[in-house]
């Protein structure tokens, strides 16, 4: 049997306030693989295909390949879907959604009025149409709340309650950003976790790389960017406005330009550096909050 939702609470009306890529992310063969859930805001074009716990995309969102998921799937007003959908536990279509391949579901599908799978679907749970929000949709919501509240504790209480474990940090791809191998574009901070394999320049309002990355394309910033301990950045490293802050042992393939430059010891820049204030070098290396 089968389920079909109506529209519900967008995540399109949130802007979702950064870019954030968790620990372990990595982008192989076109497809963005992370080990947690998968949010994208509305009217953002992800021209890769996507492999995650939890796949959650509000209105207009673009995807250039298959969706994966081993949970559940939420794919809201008017997105397109260039491949397949493969969803481990319940999907959610709103109305309109296209999907270029073929729709798999393991558990229940809720789908909205006008929606294209163009090579047919097939779900093993109830099909149902215009049902109440979605739990996981909810679970978002209070959530997302709770946080904005800097009510810390009651969220991590919630979501072990929920989910019977902490989560993984999910995937954040904020509303009208595009993510691409030639780059990935937001207008808010980007912040990625450690041992990411990234592919493609960075373009943010501010960029902060943890440890042991690989970066195969170039930072550029209005403001702050700081690069971990053990990561390398295969381009160019450009901020506006900002300080560069380059930890031990990371390397710049590239040439580095902004207004202040600070080098930790065993940092490396194969390029020319450029700084219109000031260029510091720290010998007794600094925790990252220090100055």
């Amino acid at each position: 049997m089968a389920r079909v939702l109506v529209r519900s609470v967008s995540l399109g009306s949130d802007p979702l306030e950064a870019l954030e890529i968790p620990d372990g992310t990595t982008v192989e063969e076109h497809d963005l693989v992370t080990a947690g859930d998968v949010v994208v805001g509305g009217q953002s074009t992800v021209e890769f295909g996507v492999r995650g716990r939890n796949v959650l995309a509000g209105e207009r969102v673009t995807f250039g390949g298959d969706i994966e998921a081993e949970g559940d799937c939420r794919l809201d007003l008017l997105d397109d879907v260039a491949g397949n959908v493969l969803v481990g536990e319940d999907a959610y279509l709103g109305e309109r959604v296209h999907i270029a391949g073929r729709l798999m579901v393991s558990g229940d599908l809720d789908i909205g009025d006008d929606v294209d799978i163009e090579e047919g679907f097939e779900a093993n749970g109830w099909i149902v149409i215009r049902n109440p929000v979605p739990t996981l949709v909810f679970y978002f919501i209070v959530l997302s709340q709770l946080l904005r509240l800097g009510e810390d504790e009651a969220a991590d209480e919630l979501a072990e309650t929920l989910s019977g474990e902490t989560p993984e940090d999910p995937l954040v791809i904020p509303r009208n950003a595009t993510v691409s191998d030639d780059a990935w574009r937001v207008s808010t901070p980007a912040h990625v976790g450690s041992e990411c394999r990234i592919h493609g320049n960075i373009r943010a309002k501010s960029i902060d790389l943890d440890a042991d990355n690989n970066v195969f394309g170039s930072l550029r910033a209005r403001d702050d960017i700081v690069v971990g301990s053990g990561t390398r950045i295969h381009g160019d490293v450009t901020t506006r406005n900002g300080e560069v802050r380059l930890h031990e042992g990371a390397r710049v393939l590239g040439d580095v330009s902004c207004n202040d430059l600070v080098l930790e010891a065993g940092a490396h820049v194969d390029g020319t550096m450029r700084a219109r204030g000031e260029m510091r070098i720290h010998r007794d290396n600094l925790p990252r909050e220090a100055e």
